[in-house]
C-alpha cells in the first residue's frame, strides 16, 4: 500500500488488516530483505549481524514467514519451522539493551524504505518491541540463573 491519509477500513491488528497493509507477503519480503542490507551496512548493527550466519537466506526466510504470521496473515512460520518461540529460540544470544535497540534501529531503517503509510511504519516499530523486549528479558534472566 502506498503512504497516503486514507482511513483503514480496519484498525492494524485487526485480523489481517496488518498484512494487507504491508503488503502482504511480498511487502514482508521487501521489508525483511531491506532490513537485513541495513543491518549490513550499518556500524550500530555489527554486534547483531555477527550473531547471524554469513548466508543471510534461512534467516530472511524465517523473518518474513514469522512476520506473515504476526501480522495476521498466513502462518508460514509453524508451516516450515514450526512452533515459533521467539524468547526461547534466542536465549544463547547475548542479547543487552544495546542488541535489542541495534535491531529495532534496522528495522526502522528498513521501514523508512517501505512504500507504507507511517501509521503503519509507527505501528510495527512499537509492536515489534515487545518480542524484541521479551528476547532481552529471557537472555537477562538465564545470565541471573548462570550468576546464581
Amino acid at each position: 500500500m502506498v503512504e497516503d491519509e486514507r482511513p483503514l477500513d480496519r484498525a492494524y491488528g485487526d485480523g489481517d488488516a496488518t498484512y494487507q497493509a504491508c503488503g502482504g507477503e511480498a511487502g514482508i519480503q521487501q521489508l525483511v530483505e531491506t532490513f537485513y542490507e541495513v543491518m549490513d551496512t550499518l556500524p550500530a548493527a555489527r554486534r547483531i549481524r555477527a550473531m547471524h550466519p554469513t548466508d543471510l537466506q534461512l534467516s530472511i526466510d524465517k523473518l518474513v514467514c514469522f512476520l506473515c504470521g504476526w501480522t495476521g496473515g498466513p502462518k508460514r512460520y509453524a508451516e516450515r519451522f514450526g512452533p515459533i518461540q521467539i524468547p526461547r529460540v534466542h536465549s544463547h544470544l547475548p542479547v543487552g539493551e544495546v542488541e535489542r535497540d541495534a535491531w529495532l534501529l534496522c528495522m526502522k531503517h528498513a521501514l523508512v524504505e517501505q512504500p507504507f503509510r507511517d501509521d503503519l511504519k509507527r505501528y510495527l516499530l512499537e509492536q515489534l518491541f515487545v518480542p524484541a523486549e521479551r528476547i532481552r528479558r529471557v537472555v537477562e534472566a538465564r545470565e541471573a540463573e548462570g550468576a546464581g
